[in-house]
């Protein structure tokens, strides 16, 4: 009977041990992670630096659950330099800001596994490189925020699993190729952003599937062709910016409801009658002031 309490005390303290050290594991992995963010981005030169004596947890911008790290914050922080691959090893991770930093270099193509990921923000600083191609993968984003980078290459099809997607903006970059019709899959976005890039070709018809949409952004770009009549289908879309591209044609525009919108920009075709009955200033570049806060 003796032997048989041993054996369970036994067995009791090895499971209490082995979960304890699994943990720390998890909590090594995740710290050194962040360690080498702190080292590749010149973590000394921070606006706010960290105390590398301290708990991770009373780290400045750093959010934790547990043992793991869940929330990171720096926005306007000073980071200057690349994001280690290592930071698709913060698994647990649900919302990433970088934003209006120095950052270079291609986003790390370990970053598409980051699955809890919900915000993603790394809009206003210099990063270069094509959008990872598995990029759909990332399929808990609700917000993902690119703009005003040098970003190349197109949009990946797999832009179209990211259906729990609100906000995205990839406006102020270089993007190339057509707006992929697998975007018609985001029912849940609510703001879209390809302002000032290089994207060609006709507008997919199947945008007329985002009808959750209140700002469409696709102003200064090569797009060409006419408005698709699904258009007609954004009733909620309150902004909307298409001007200075090619198109040959905007009369599906005038099917729309002119009173739903408080900015609509496009320019009017020589020698064309659309719009006859739209009473809305036209090609007007609204001044727009980004948004300078932390906040997720």
């Amino acid at each position: 009977m003796k032997k048989l309490v041993y054996i369970v005390v036994f067995l009791i303290f090895f499971l209490f041990i082995g979960n304890k050290l699994i943990h720390a594991t998890i909590l090594e992995k995740e710290k050194k992670a962040l360690l080498d963010l702190y080292h590749s981005t010149k973590g000394d030169q921070w606006s706010t630096t960290w105390d590398l004596e301290a708990p991770v947890s009373q780290w400045q911008g750093i959010k934790t659950q547990g043992d793991h790290v869940i929330g990171i914050d720096l926005f306007e922080n000073n980071l200057v330099g690349n994001l280690p691959e290592s930071i698709g090893e913060l698994q647990n991770l649900q919302s990433l800001n970088l934003a209006f930093n120095k950052l270079s270099g291609e986003i790390p193509k370990s970053m598409a596994g980051l699955h809890q990921l919900k915000v993603l923000k790394l809009e206003m600083n210099a990063l270069v490189g094509k959008l990872p191609e598995n990029l759909g993968e990332m399929e808990s984003l609700v917000e993902l925020s690119l703009y005003n980078n040098f970003l190349t290459g197109s949009i990946p099809e797999s832009v179209g699993d990211l259906r729990n997607l609100k906000i995205l903006n990839l406006s102020s970059n270089t993007i190339t190729g057509k707006i992929p019709e697998s975007i018609g899959n985001l029912i849940f976005l609510e703001s879209l952003g390809l302002f000032q890039n290089n994207l060609e070709g006709n507008i997919p018809r199947v945008m007329g599937n985002l009808t959750n949409l209140r700002e469409l952004v696709m102003a200064n770009n090569r797009l060409e062709g006419e408005i698709p009549e699904e258009f007609t289908q954004l009733a909620n879309l309150e902004i909307l910016q298409i001007q200075n591209n090619n198109f040959k044609s905007l009369l599906n525009l005038e099917r729309m409801n002119s009173q739903q919108f408080l900015v609509m920009d496009y320019d009017r075709p020589k020698d064309s009658n659309d719009f006859k009955n739209i009473e809305i200033q036209e090609t007007r570049m609204v001044e727009t002031e980004y948004d300078k806060t932390g906040g997720e």
